[in-house]
């Protein structure tokens, strides 16, 4: 962590900065990962959203 001090002792904390790298385009397999994913997310979603109305 990097710290300085002013003229009336008052300390500044600074973060360090991380690396900073350009994303990859995800392969194929993650994609698929993310589409099974979304499909386990909306059946989950769809199924709450039936409870709430069939309990109500």
């Amino acid at each position: 962590m990097y710290t300085t001090v002013n003229e009336n002792g008052i300390l500044n904390n600074y973060a360090t900065e991380p690396q900073v790298y350009c994303a990859e385009y995800p392969a194929i397999w993650e994609q698929r990962k993310y589409v099974l994913q979304s499909v386990f997310a909306t059946l989950i979603v769809t199924t709450l959203i039936l409870v709430s109305f069939s309990v109500s």
